[in-house]
């Protein structure tokens, strides 16, 4: 199964690119894509690590972890934004 992740915000500046396609298998979730990420060490697992303030949409919908993924979905990673 091919995803479009993509990177917003600071984590494009700490992953050093905007986007990727990542091939995974099928029956996969956000977590595993997440896992397959930090299995990249550094930065990846620093920034991906639990406990950490990410979030993450899937077609551009906010979504948990456990959200199932499917070919072609566009995953998208950014910091929590705030305002005021």
């Amino acid at each position: 199964m091919h995803l479009n992740v993509v990177y917003l915000a600071r984590l494009r500046e700490i992953f050093g690119r905007r986007h990727e396609v990542i091939e995974l298998p099928s029956a996969s979730t956000v977590a595993n894509l997440v896992d397959v990420l930090r299995e990249r060490g550094g930065a990846w697992a620093t920034e991906l690590a639990a406990g950490r303030a990410v979030r993450v949409a899937v077609n551009q919908e906010m979504s948990p972890l456990s959200a199932p993924l499917r070919d072609g979905d566009e995953i998208a990673f950014f910091p929590p934004v705030t305002g005021g």
